[in-house]
């Protein structure tokens, strides 16, 4: 396909999505834009741990830690002093936070910092290990966060949480980031960055022989999954409108990866899709958690059956198709040229059949 015709169908799209946005912030219900926003969130939170996992080969499970960080870290900063001190009635926030209040956007900025010089910090040390080691000392690291949360008291009111966030999470602000994460990552993995973490996942010894400094390269990766994860952190409190440790366990590090796998590790395109996908589904199979009713007989509330199906799912995926959705394949118009192509050729191949 000619430049002018990508050129031409990747604006109608842009405008496509600008007017749909718009009209999904107008005329949707609260509830379906609350499922759209929080599909941008985990597409965010995706495109995070994917970085990580599927192009540079790094296996972590300890994303929640980061998010909490970046949810915990905006929140003190864009909280007003009034409804601070409302939370923090079993002992008082610490004087140095008390009057903070910063704006929407500087407050995004050094949430993800101060995540992504946690990811830095705890790299350092943890990205020397390698496979299953390294997924249990990120897993380890991001409890280590959680429990430290929860006892900081003064700080972060502790098991309690924070309640009463600013709703900077709108429609608007959620996919503006969306689009923002996701061209930051097509021009990370297309950059010289993207490449050499590309060539650490397919083999780290050739890449440490071709002059790539591994150790740095891994560092470098971690720290910016860190930094978007923290954003994405930041997001999902603004859009709970509240925040408790509780929200950053295990649980929320695996929908992530469930996403991620089965997108397909290293596809931004899979990560979007299946972000959306998972999202929607897990709506939609909210009822499994409660008492099902099959005439015959009726069964009580099972809460978390929603999960087995989505592990069922993991497993069939890992089982059945383990480069997931997309691979690590990207979308492009001629991709989609040459699916409507197959779809045609089928058609006309089922039809002379018939006619036969």
């Amino acid at each position: 396909m000619d430049k002018n015709k990508t050129l031409k169908l990747t604006i109608a799209a842009i405008i496509f999505f600008l007017a749909f946005i718009a009209i999904a912030n107008a005329v949707f219900s609260p509830f379906t834009l609350r499922i759209i926003n929080l599909s941008g969130i985990y597409i965010i939170l995706a495109l995070s741990l994917n970085l990580l996992n599927g192009f540079t080969g790094l296996f972590s499970l300890g994303h929640a830690g980061f998010m909490a960080v970046g949810a915990y870290v905006s929140a003190l900063l864009t909280m007003p002093p009034e409804q601070k001190a409302m939370n923090f009635f079993l002992k008082p926030i610490a004087p140095f936070l008390a009057n903070v209040e910063l704006p929407f956007i500087p407050a995004l900025i050094i949430a993800g910092s101060a995540a992504a010089l946690l990811g830095f910090l705890i790299g350092v040390p943890v990205l020397r290990l390698h496979d299953d080691y390294l997924a249990i000392a990120t897993l380890g690291f991001s409890e280590i966060i959680r429990v430290v949360i929860t006892n900081l008291q003064n700080i972060t009111n502790g098991a309690l949480g924070l309640k009463g966030l600013p709703k900077y999470a709108t429609t608007y602000t959620v996919w503006a980031l969306v689009a923002l994460t996701i061209l930051f990552m097509i021009s990370l993995i297309n950059s010289s960055y993207g490449r050499k973490f590309m060539a650490i996942r397919d083999n780290e010894i050739a890449a440490q022989a071709m002059g790539v400094n591994v150790a740095k390269m891994k560092i470098v990766s971690f720290t910016i999954s860190s930094f978007i994860a923290g954003v994405g952190g930041a997001l999902l409190g603004y859009f709970m409108n509240t925040i408790d440790p509780r929200m950053f366990t295990f649980n929320l590090t695996y929908n992530i990866i469930l996403i991620v796998v089965l997108g397909g590790n290293g596809s931004i395109t899979g990560s979007c899709i299946a972000a959306v996908a998972v999202t929607i589904a897990m709506e939609a199979l909210r009822f499994l958690d409660g008492s099902l009713n099959f005439i015959v007989f009726q069964t009580p509330g099972l809460p978390g059956l929603r999960m087995v199906v989505f592990s069922m799912l993991l497993l069939i995926v890992v089982i059945y198709r383990q480069q997931g959705l997309m691979g690590k394949k990207e979308f492009s118009w001629d991709m989609l040229l040459s699916i409507k192509q197959q779809f045609v050729r089928k058609g006309r191949s089922r039809n002379n059949a018939s006619f036969k």
